[in-house]
């Protein structure tokens, strides 16, 4: 019997990540106003780090209020067809780490997020950078 001939492999295609990202950026920001998350702040990690390209900071009222916010983010990524994040602290409620490979989201009880302060910590220029100076 003669051998077929291996199919040819698909050339790749070029396309952006950043359309998956602002879809994923929608998709968390959307569950987290629904459920009444409070002080919702997105920073953009490109070019900052490798570890994601979005972090998303929010505070829920209590540890309840955390669990139930983060509960209903992991229901988000499910009906939305994404890949179940990584999640941390959620037996706790103080703070909860979703890592969705190109967004982290931490959700915080108030005091707790002003203790990390994160936003100072991401939010701010590298050494040598310099964010453009706002028009008067």
């Amino acid at each position: 019997m003669p051998r077929e001939a291996a199919a040819e492999p698909l050339p790749p295609t070029s396309r952006s990540v950043e359309p998956e990202v602002g879809s994923l950026a929608q998709t968390i920001t959307t569950s987290l106003e629904d459920a009444k998350a409070e002080d919702i702040v997105s920073i953009d990690l490109r070019g900052k780090t490798t570890l994601a390209d979005l972090m998303v900071i929010a505070t829920g009222r209590s540890n309840v209020h955390v669990g139930a916010i983060a509960d209903r983010l992991l229901k988000a990524f499910k009906a939305g067809g994404l890949a179940a994040p990584r999640i941390e602290g959620l037996p706790h409620g103080d703070w909860v780490l979703l890592d969705a490979n190109d967004a982290i989201v931490h959700i915080f009880r108030p005091e707790v997020r002003k203790f990390y302060n994160l936003e100072k910590m991401w939010g701010a220029d590298r050494p040598g950078e310099k964010r453009p100076a706002k028009a008067s």
